[in-house]
């Protein structure tokens, strides 16, 4: 979620201290705007140009790439809502020459498969698990960022064997969304009859769309407004035809099945994998309910803020994020 509308759509701020055991730690950083030099439009086109289509057992195609040591660690990117491989690009440079990297579009996004149905978070972590076997993968350490934190989450908990890592950017335990008037994430002491849900402000947009989209309509740019702050124009134009070529019925299914009103904290103690969780101090779509319901259900994680950084701090400060990643997949304090 890159867009404008979300930046209002939640307001507290994320929790300093100690929670059960997890160390949360405010990071010293600088103004949130970073030189993309290297991310050149011949870059991205190479980037993917790596693309490779593969059918998955439960009859779904997925695009994905597969790059960097061969024999390193399998390290999983899951990407944003409406984005693709392509949200890693900023990213993959300082990773590819450690780990063996696999990058998938997931379901109904970038260049894989849009079905009718279905785009629950346990189809998209079904499909990366299908996705190992194809390649022979048997554990991976596990990344989201945003949407893909949630699959990347529900991968952990329902495959902890094939979980070597879980790094969790940008995420929530609850939902996303806003917590029920009254009720609070638990709706805590009322009825479903009592509790007055409101929509995200996001969600308006997403129901007004209809196909074909326009990628340089008012609604594209607010929606890309961060990375069009962030990225280069080139990059930031790429992602706006790339999800514009979603139909509009599929940004509604995974706004609806994936991201509303879908309470995460129930299953999270299962995660049995060392976990990291990395937040912008300034990103506005978890609550501080959802961060501290990762914190508490996910035993032993370990959380770092950044506080000058927002919901897309992977591109934001690449070269930094992937430091902190690679010490914590290679287990260096």
């Amino acid at each position: 979620m890159k867009h404008a509308f979300t930046m209002r759509m939640l307001t507290a701020a994320a929790t300093r201290g100690v929670c059960r055991g997890v160390v949360v730690i405010w990071l010293a950083s600088v103004v949130p705007v970073v030189s993309h030099a290297a991310i050149t439009a011949g870059y991205l086109h190479r980037f993917n140009a790596r693309k490779r289509m593969i059918k998955l057992s439960d009859g779904e195609t997925l695009a994905y790439i597969d790059m960097g040591r061969r024999g390193a660690a399998p390290v999983v990117l899951l990407h944003g809502y409406t984005d693709s491989a392509e949200d890693w690009a900023p990213i993959v440079p300082f990773l590819s020459g450690r780990f063996r990297l696999i990058i998938p579009d997931l379901r109904g996004q970038g260049a894989s498969s849009k079905p009718d149905c279905c785009y629950t978070r346990f189809d998209f972590a079904y499909d990366i698990k299908l996705l190992m076997d194809r390649l022979k993968v048997r554990r991976a350490v596990i990344v989201g960022h945003s949407l893909g934190s949630i699959a990347a989450q529900t991968f952990a908990e329902e495959w902890p064997a094939r979980t070597r890592r879980l790094i969790l950017i940008s995420s929530t335990g609850t939902f996303f969304g806003p917590a029920p008037r009254g009720g609070g994430a638990s709706g805590s002491g009322r009825t479903g009859a009592q509790v007055e849900t409101v929509a995200p402000s996001w969600l308006v947009g997403v129901e007004r769309l209809q196909d074909p989209i326009d990628p340089d309509s008012a609604f594209m740019k607010s929606w890309w407004h961060e990375s069009m702050r962030i990225n280069p124009p080139f990059f930031s134009r790429r992602q706006r035809r790339a999800a514009a070529a979603i139909p509009a019925r599929v940004w509604r299914a995974i706004a609806d099945q994936c991201l509303l009103g879908v309470d995460l904290r129930f299953m999270l103690p299962r995660i049995k994998a060392p976990t990291l969780l990395l937040w912008g101090g300034k990103d506005t779509l978890e609550s501080a309910a959802g961060r501290a319901a990762l914190r508490s259900g996910i035993k032993g994680a370990e959380a770092r803020v950044f506080p000058s950084l927002g919901h897309d701090l992977i591109w934001q400060e690449p070269r930094r994020i992937a430091r902190l990643m690679t010490r914590f997949i290679e287990g260096r304090r």
